[in-house]
């Protein structure tokens, strides 16, 4: 089944405030759960530097049969839903599997 990933930076003007990025962080991790539940094969995560720190953008990691699919599933992430993020879709191309 494809691999689908969806990159995304937090838009500048809410990187200074913890407490609204914190609820729509809260909101994507419910959202991821309840996903897993139904079944969806997801992982998502943030970028962090070499000494740890975050900032770099996170990455959702999504396997589903076509790229409709995917786009329909990300598009009801609270980060995108509430435009928190700039954020982009695609399919991942697998070469390692000889």
């Amino acid at each position: 089944m494809p691999i689908f990933v969806k990159t995304e930076i937090i838009k500048k003007e809410f990187i200074s405030n913890i407490q609204l990025k914190k609820k729509f962080i809260d909101k994507h991790k419910l959202w991821i759960k309840d996903l897993k539940k139904a079944g969806v094969k997801i992982k998502s995560g943030f970028l962090v530097n070499e000494i740890k720190e975050p900032g770099a953008g996170g990455l959702l990691i999504i396997e589903v049969k076509t790229y409709k699919d995917a786009l329909n599933i990300v598009k009801k992430d609270p980060m995108i839903k509430n435009k928190i993020v700039d954020w982009k879709l695609n399919e991942w191309i697998d070469i390692s599997k000889e």
